[in-house]
């Protein structure tokens, strides 16, 4: 599997406006997120889960929110 984003420095990346691009993508059981960096996108993961998963947009939207998130694109 590739590397993946911790979710603790997604934060600080957001907030030094390194990670400006970032995905919502529809994974078995719900919507996950990745981040462009350099090339490569890369998924978000938490401390227990390779990739994190939230079960609606609304909820990945309360999450990019809370992290500082202010664009995101949905892929279909």
């Amino acid at each position: 599997m590739k590397r993946a984003i911790q979710q603790d420095t997604l934060e600080a990346l957001v907030s030094d406006q390194v990670l400006r691009e970032l995905r919502a993508v529809r994974v078995d059981g719900g919507w996950s997120l990745q981040g462009r960096l350099s090339t490569s996108w890369r998924p978000v993961r938490s401390r227990r889960e390779p990739i994190r998963i939230w079960r609606s947009l609304t909820a990945l939207e309360r999450f990019c929110t809370s992290v500082g998130i202010k664009q995101l694109t949905v892929e279909l």
